[in-house]
């Protein structure tokens, strides 16, 4: 649970710890602005993914689904600084399919906590493979980190590539290939 009033406390800390006043005016209603925006962006921090991937539709179809460019915004736990990017998820079904909406309602779930991208990536596999017992579950995420772009290295335009592969995507070379080829992508 966000406690508003220890972000508050904690931001005006940080105002008087780089030397402003955060009584004056233009930052007199920061702290507040900051402990609302938090709510928002680590909004994910207790919601389960089962919550979006548990309403699933019986169907006969073995075939990969793929969902792509899913733009994210995520907050690096080491810095504090965002990430953002594109996800794209892609699973076997083995007899129930998700809205496709809930791939994306999944993504965010994982994105909205302090986060690093390696583990981002492996959750939301794990979380198809959990909840909708697939045959496989592939995610590729690729971002921008602000802690590499606006702070030491300074290295704009950078991108990080993660992928995790489950069940028949791990097994199977060719199931890897045809997600890259759906993605536009060579192996």
């Amino acid at each position: 649970m966000i406690d508003r009033e220890k972000i508050k406390a904690g931001v005006k800390l940080i105002l008087e710890g780089i030397g402003e006043d955060p009584g004056r005016e233009g930052l007199l209603e920061t702290p507040d602005r900051i402990a609302r925006m938090y709510e928002e962006i680590y909004g994910g921090m207790e919601e389960d993914p089962g919550t979006h991937l548990s309403k699933v539709f019986t169907v006969d179809h073995h075939e990969m689904v793929l969902e792509k460019d899913i733009v994210f915004y995520s907050t690096c736990e080491h810095h504090l600084l965002p990430f953002y990017g594109k996800a794209h998820v892609a699973y076997i079904p083995d007899g129930k399919v998700v809205g496709l909406s809930k791939l994306a309602r999944t993504v965010e779930v994982f994105a909205r906590r302090p986060q690093i991208q390696e583990r981002m990536t492996g959750q939301i596999a794990d979380a198809l493979m959990q909840y909708l017992a697939p045959r496989g579950a592939m995610v590729m995420v690729e971002a921008e980190h602000m802690c590499m772009t606006m702070r030491g290295v300074g290295k704009p335009g950078s991108k990080t590539v993660t992928v995790a592969a489950r069940g028949v995507f791990e097994e199977r070379e060719e199931l890897k290939n045809r997600f890259f080829q759906m993605l536009g992508r060579s192996c």
